[in-house]
């Protein structure tokens, strides 16, 4: 048995950059930066900062271009994948990449909704959590794995494009 999956919780480096292929397929990739602080021997406070390349695919990825923005916070869960590529001076070259399945943005204030769709903060200064909009939201979310007839035509998987045969 294996398992590849990641969790960060982090800071968006730059707005996502999003792009489209055949039948509406999105793709999205952005940097998040995650940071450790601690102190040395010497008494001195030491940031390390490590940047992870985040790629979003299909309704996710809309939904990041829609509500994402550099210096956000936000919570990935995926996978690692490593993948490499020949560069226009033919040298072989690797990129690993997390292929996030679930994106929350994180707030820096707790903010409630009203009704009206208007928030307003209670001024805590905790984080929480801002759902995606229920529209975002499978339909049938608590019946397992619905089979690929259940799912709307945005969010099947699409057999005839794989995500490797892509050129980035």
């Amino acid at each position: 048995m294996s398992i590849n999956k990641v969790i960060l919780v982090g800071n968006v480096g730059k707005d996502p950059v999003v792009r489209y292929f055949d039948k509406g397929v999105a793709k999205a990739t952005f940097p998040l930066a995650t940071s450790e602080t601690y102190t040395n021997q010497q008494g001195e406070t030491i940031t390390s900062t490590e940047w992870h390349n985040i790629v979003l695919w299909r309704a996710l990825a809309e939904v990041a271009e829609k509500t994402i923005k550099k210096g956000a916070q936000v919570y990935i869960v995926g996978k690692i994948k490593t993948r490499s590529y020949v560069d226009k001076d033919g040298v072989n070259k690797y990129i690993t990449e997390i292929l996030a399945d679930t994106l929350l943005v994180l707030e820096k204030k707790q903010t409630q909704v009203n009704s009206s769709g208007q928030s307003k903060s209670d001024g805590s200064g905790q984080s929480a959590v801002n759902e995606p909009p229920a529209s975002y939201q499978p339909a049938n979310a608590d019946k397992g794995n619905p089979s690929n007839d259940e799912l709307s035509p945005d969010i099947r998987p699409d057999n005839s494009q794989n995500e490797d045969d892509l050129p980035f």
